[in-house]
């Protein structure tokens, strides 16, 4: 039974199907694998016993009469501190929402419990989800698999954790800058950012909701491909026959991207490059101008609206946030409703300039983040450090927000140093497929 702890979620399902894995005896393995584990309490929020068990009893009564409703049913997930479930506290890793609890579960979760799967429970966050680096002193800092002295990304640090450590099959996150991608390369996990109002944001605690996204954290593309569709109430795309990469022509982006790269990441991305050209892959030097200008976009359009929908929370307790996240939200008063309105069409026109660039490449490559997993320690005792970390953390990811992409996050057999896949907007499916050969060319 201990190496369902280890299994992909769509082999476990695959196992259920067989009748050779029960749901009951595969959620209380994962609940026990949780109360045992010395870092529970720096992973998980809440751990929701009575639910996941009365759950996963439902999924093996329809599995003994032939009616699962997803190859997922059954399944146990683990989902971030800012989906609203239903009479558990979701706190969004803020002591400014401490106690909230709320009514009825987010959109997602009731879609994701209508296909079938079990809810272990809520997972550590960064403080509001405004931040790359999942350091949080407020409530707790969850453990990244490869350095425990080091910070496990964010802001969906305690979903990557959860599924690194062997503590759910799969974690449920949100990306509004990163926030699924970054503690997904750090713990060496697959990472998927959904394209912006693709999937439905009821029920979910706001950072920025132009840019905020709902997204799994997995062991593989398969299960990123699954979860995407328990989420949407679909059995997700069908990732079987990906194919290979001998008819792929990706973009390696040059500006931006690849400035200032740690040299392991740098060695890392390198040598990626090359495994995909041996299977067959071209790959083709970019550079897309605008980049430049709409990562200097950020911070108007970022904090403007952080702070629009946060001021009148945050400014009633600010004693409350730590204090880099409450100046990161107060950074955004120094700016206008003209400078805001003025940055979106400046940035419209970024994305219409990265259209033509990435036109006629099946996807654009990059590290997913330029650095490693910087030191806890010297985060909470060096504020320059903090920042530039956080803001470097976040660089190559925040490329895909801001162009308005999906993307993807993949290991590429070197610790905490994943591969950044971004596809055009609102085709999860088609990049799933080319992340499929890409993962499959890597292992």
């Amino acid at each position: 039974m201990q190496n369902w702890l280890t299994m992909t979620a769509a082999d476990l399902g695959r196992g259920i199907e067989a009748g050779e894995i029960s749901p009951v005896a595969l959620t209380r393995c994962y609940l026990d694998a949780i109360d045992a584990h010395p870092q529970k309490d720096r992973i998980y929020t809440q751990v929701t016993h009575d639910r996941a068990l009365a759950e996963a009893e439902a999924a093996q009564q329809r599995a003994n009469l032939g009616l699962r409703r997803s190859l997922l049913d059954g399944v146990p997930v683990s989902w971030k501190d800012l989906f609203d479930s239903a009479g558990t506290a979701t706190e969004s890793g803020s002591d400014l929402l401490k106690g909230r609890v709320p009514e009825q579960d987010a959109a997602v979760l009731r879609n994701a419990a209508l296909m079938g799967t079990v809810c272990l429970g809520k997972t550590h966050m960064s403080e509001l989800a405004f931040s790359g680096l999942g350091f949080n002193p407020v409530k707790e800092t969850p453990p990244c698999v490869n350095d425990q002295k080091a910070a496990p990304g964010g802001s969906s640090s305690g979903a990557a954790a959860s599924v690194a450590f062997g503590l759910a099959a799969g974690g449920i996150g949100s990306d509004t800058g990163g926030s699924v991608r970054i503690p997904s390369a750090w713990n060496d996990l697959v990472g998927l950012k959904t394209t912006s109002g693709r999937i439905t944001l009821e029920g979910v605690v706001p950072l920025c909701l132009k840019f905020d996204t709902v997204g799994p954290l997995a062991r593989s593309v398969e299960d990123a491909g699954l979860l995407l569709g328990v989420l949407e109430g679909t059995a997700g795309p069908d990732l079987r026959n990906p194919g290979s990469l001998k008819s792929r022509r990706f973009a390696d982006l040059q500006n931006v991207a690849q400035n200032d790269l740690d040299p392991q990441v740098a060695a890392a991305h390198r040598e990626t490059l090359q495994r995909l050209q041996d299977a067959g892959a071209e790959i083709v030097p970019l550079e897309v101008p605008a980049l430049e200008e709409a990562m200097g976009l950020s911070p108007v359009l970022y904090t403007t609206e952080a702070y629009g929908l946060w001021k009148d929370v945050i400014e009633a307790a600010p004693q409350l946030m730590y204090t880099e996240i409450l100046e990161r939200f107060r950074s955004g008063a120094q700016f206008s409703g003209s400078d805001y309105v003025a940055a979106w069409a400046k940035l419209e026109q970024c994305r219409m300039a990265w259209d033509q660039a990435a036109a006629g490449f099946d996807a654009v490559l990059s590290p997913v983040s330029p650095i490693l997993p910087p030191n806890l320690e010297r985060l909470q005792s060096d504020h320059d450090y903090y920042v530039q970390s956080n803001l470097l953390a976040l660089r190559n990811t925040r490329i895909g927000n801001l162009m308005g992409l999906c993307g993807l996050s993949l290991p590429t057999g070197t610790p905490s140093c994943g591969l950044q896949v971004l596809g055009q907007p609102d085709c999860e499916e088609a990049l799933l497929r080319t992340g499929a050969a890409i993962e499959a060319a890597l292992a």
